[in-house]
């Protein structure tokens, strides 16, 4: 999911920034997790039933960054946070 198109629907930059990260791990823990059957997964993750299906069916919103990442984790994948310089916002912000 591009940046742009969620600050089209009225994103900051800086939440269409989170929410593009969210959507991304949401995606590789659904990936995942889709190898397994809800049983599993209810153990593996350590949730309920419904919180699964909630996780499978793309129910975002229902879940924070925080427990994607301990998701991901439980899974086996490895989650990082890498960092580059983008665009001065912050400069250009300063300067009105």
């Amino acid at each position: 999911m591009s940046t742009n198109v969620l600050e089209a629907l009225g994103f900051s930059p800086e939440e269409a920034a989170a929410q593009k990260l969210k959507t991304n791990l949401h995606t590789a823990v659904v990936k995942c997790a889709a190898h397994y059957s809800p049983k599993e997964l209810e153990r593996i993750l350590d949730v309920k039933q419904s919180r699964v299906s909630d996780l499978m069916r793309g129910k975002m919103s229902k879940f924070s960054l925080e427990m994607l990442v301990i998701f991901a984790e439980r899974l086996g994948l490895h989650t990082e946070i890498k960092m580059k310089k983008g665009r001065a916002r912050a400069a250009a912000a300063g300067k009105s």
